[in-house]
Formats: C-alpha cells, sequence, structure tokens
C-alpha cells in the first residue's frame, strides 16, 4: 500500500503545527496550483453565485430544474475524471491534462453571457464542467506527487484553502459588479472571462511537473478490473465514506434560494457564497494540519457534525441571521472534510494509480450530488426549504453513523 506517513493517518496524535516554517515546507508547485485554481474559481463562482436566481428570475426555470442542471453539470465534471485521471495514469503525465481542462473552462467562460435560453446555459454549464473534469483528477494526483507525505494534509489544505478564496472572491466581484451596473447581469459574465485566462497562463508557465520515479510500475489499462483491485480495500472503503457523505448534501444553490426566500436582495444573494467561502477557505488550511498531526478520524467527525448543525439552522433559524448561521456552519462542514478526503484517498492509494484513484473517486461522489442534487430540488418544490433541510440533516445523521461503524476498519487498514 502506497501509505507512507508514519503511524495511523486516521488516529495519530502529535501536536498541530501552524507556523511559518510548515507554510514554507510546502513545495512551490503545489501553491503555483493553488493559485490556478483560485484565479478559476474567481472567474467560475463570479458566474455561478449569480446563475441559480439567473434562471429563476429572468428565464423562469423552477428550483427542480436548477438541481437537474447543478447535479448533472456535477456529475459530468465527475465521469470525465476518470477517464482524465485514468489516462494521467496511462501516459505517467498530469501537467498536460490539467492545462487542457483549464484551457477548456477558460474558452466557454465566454458562451455565459452569450447564452439566450435556459438550454444554452445548461450547454455552457456542462462543457464548462467537463473542463473541470479533465483537470480534476490529473492536478489531485499532481499535487499529491508534489507533496511530501508528512505534509499531505496541509497540502492538500492549501490548495483548496487558496481555492476557495477564489470561491469567495468572486461573488464579492459580482455583488460589486452588479451594483455597478445595476444588476446588468451579461456584464458580470463578460467580466468573469479575465481570471479564467489568467488562470490558464499561470499553469502553463509556473507548475513544473516533477520527474516520475523510474521505479515506477507502467501502467497500461489503467481502468481494468485488476488494476482497480490493485487499489485495494482500504482506498474502496475510503471511497464509501465519502459517497455517504455526499449523500448527505446538495449544491450550494440552495443556500442561495434560501437567501433569496428569506428576503434577501437579489443585489446580495452572492454574499451567501462569500460568507460560506471565507470560512471554508480559512478553515481548510488548519483542518489539513490537524489531520496531519492529529489523525484523519477526528477532523472528519467534526466536519459531518458541521453538516448536521447547517442543515437543522437552515431549515429552522429565522431571517437572515438564520441563514447567516446556517451558512457558516456549512462552511465548516467544507473546510473540514474536502481537502481531508482527498488526502485519504492520496493516503491509501499507489502512486502509480493516483490519478485513477481520483478518478473513480470523484465519479462515485459525483453521482451521489447529483441525486443528492435533484432530490433537493424535489423536496423544495414539493415540501419546501425545510424539507430540503430536514432531509440533509437525516443523511448526515447516517454518515456520521457509518463512519463511526467503519471508524475501525478504516483506521487498522490505512495504518
Amino acid at each position: 500500500m502506497a501509505n507512507e506517513s508514519q503511524g495511523d493517518p486516521m488516529n495519530s496524535t502529535p501536536s498541530p503545527r501552524f507556523d511559518a516554517a510548515t507554510l514554507r515546507s510546502i513545495p512551490p508547485g503545489i501553491w503555483a496550483l493553488g493559485f490556478v485554481s483560485m484565479l478559476m474559481d474567481v472567474s467560475s463562482e463570479m458566474i455561478h453565485a449569480l446563475l441559480p436566481v439567473y434562471l429563476v428570475t429572468v428565464l423562469g426555470a423552477s428550483a427542480t430544474t436548477v438541481g437537474v442542471i447543478e447535479g448533472i453539470a456535477e456529475a459530468t465534471a465527475s465521469i470525465t475524471k476518470v477517464f482524465s485521471g485514468a489516462i494521467s495514469d496511462w501516459i505517467g503525465k498530469r501537467k498536460l491534462l490539467a492545462v487542457l481542462g483549464y484551457g477548456l473552462a477558460a474558452l466557454t467562460k465566454p458562451a455565459f453571457p452569450l447564452a439566450p435560453t435556459v438550454g444554452w446555459l445548461i450547454a455552457a454549464r456542462l462543457v464548462d464542467r467537463i473542463g473541470k473534469g479533465i483537470r480534476g483528477a490529473p492536478r489531485d494526483a499532481l499535487v499529491a506527487d508534489l507533496a511530501p507525505a508528512h505534509l499531505r494534509g496541509a497540502s492538500f489544505g492549501l490548495r483548496q484553502s487558496l481555492d476557495t478564496m477564489g470561491a469567495f472572491i468572486g461573488p464579492l466581484l459580482a455583488i460589486a459588479l452588479m451594483w455597478l451596473t445595476a444588476n446588468d447581469f451579461t456584464t458580470v459574465f463578460w467580466i468573469a472571462v479575465v481570471p479564467a485566462f489568467l488562470a490558464l497562463a499561470l499553469i502553463v508557465f509556473a507548475v513544473h511537473e516533477p520527474r516520475r520515479e523510474p521505479a515506477l510500475r507502467k501502467v497500461r489499462f489503467p481502468l481494468h478490473r485488476d488494476e482497480l483491485a490493485r487499489l485495494g480495500r482500504t482506498y474502496w472503503l475510503v471511497v464509501a465514506v465519502a459517497t455517504v457523505f455526499t449523500l448527505a448534501r446538495f449544491s450550494e444553490a440552495f443556500l442561495l434560494l434560501r437567501a433569496n426566500q428569506v428576503g434577501l436582495a437579489v443585489m446580495l444573494v452572492p454574499g451567501v457564497l462569500v460568507v460560506m467561502n471565507i470560512i471554508y477557505s480559512l478553515a481548510s488550511y488548519p483542518a489539513g494540519v490537524l489531520a496531519d498531526d492529529g489523525g484523519r478520524y477526528r477532523v472528519l467527525v467534526v466536519g459531518v457534525g458541521f453538516l448536521v448543525a447547517a442543515d437543522l439552522v437552515l431549515a429552522f433559524a429565522p431571517g437572515i441571521g438564520g441563514v447567516a448561521v446556517g451558512v457558516a456552519l456549512w462552511g465548516l462542514h467544507m473546510g473540514f472534510t474536502q481537502g481531508l478526503l482527498a488526502t485519504l484517498v492520496a493516503d491509501v492509494s499507489p502512486p502509480e494509480l493516483r490519478g485513477t484513484a481520483f478518478g473513480m473517486f470523484n465519479l462515485l461522489t459525483g453521482g451521489a450530488l447529483l441525486a443528492a442534487s435533484i432530490v433537493a430540488g424535489l423536496l423544495w418544490d414539493n415540501l419546501g426549504a425545510r424539507g430540503t433541510f430536514v432531509s440533509g440533516a437525516v443523511l448526515a445523521g447516517a454518515a456520521l453513523l457509518g463512519l463511526f461503524a467503519l471508524r475501525r476498519q478504516i483506521g487498522v487498514r490505512a495504518a
């Protein structure tokens, strides 16, 4: 098994290291990938922060339509990641596919301001997510290849933190530009094109792929059942836990709809993502450090607990203040789980199959997100916001029980 860390990654107990030396020890390539993710997220979230409201209030789409669009878009990215990850293992190169994915996403950004109907927006969203899918697994495998084993959680946490920084800068810019342009969606969508091309330039010129170790086994058919079996039981247990986690949550588009429902002005709705992603960004790196030094399991339990609390607050707390608390808890949940799940995949997968490992991980969790988002939209249309968030809390509680049941087996096998 390709776990290079010492001891049990689920239950180790040294003191956490939040000092500047730890940050300096993280390789420059991971910093560069983090800033690439940040710029692309600035572009994407400027658009996506406004898209659900634009679909419902301007084009007349239903909440179910929003859920289907968001779920299919993310599932499309997840399916693409399987093949791009496998190809990166087959050719032994990660950066080439990452550049291709970022390039496709940048080239499709102008389609958003040009789209005249819901159908065009769906097509633009899908193509954009295909670009995300192409780059996702090879980029995560590249982070794993670059990261020292004892700083793997911190490295994934840092990349996630920078990525998420873009996710709140984008909506913040969207708010300011909506105010300056008197709610001109098209102008904001055009401005969002610029950071996408900056991200493409940065990955081309600033990220350098490490030399492949000559001793690594050559993978001929990464998606063959024999190769998938080489990923090992521990890997598949991690994927099972991650899939249950994903079933317990749904697209952040429903946070935007909830905020709009309680009376937040359309111009300020992107502020929901600003609040969530500031907290997500601030929590991701410390969570990664805690996972390196305090054990993966504890951090996961806390993260799922935050999700249960977020759903209950969003279901029952009244007014804009209640939504703000729920959104903050949602951001903490994301910070404590998303980078850590990627870290666990890197912990337990063989180096020569990391692209495939991340691809399969994203396929299954993406399918779960599709199901969760569609069900959330149906519940919203038929039972209202409370039905949607209470159902999320119940599923998150089930995920927490599943994590308790799997703790011992995952901990022993991951060691």
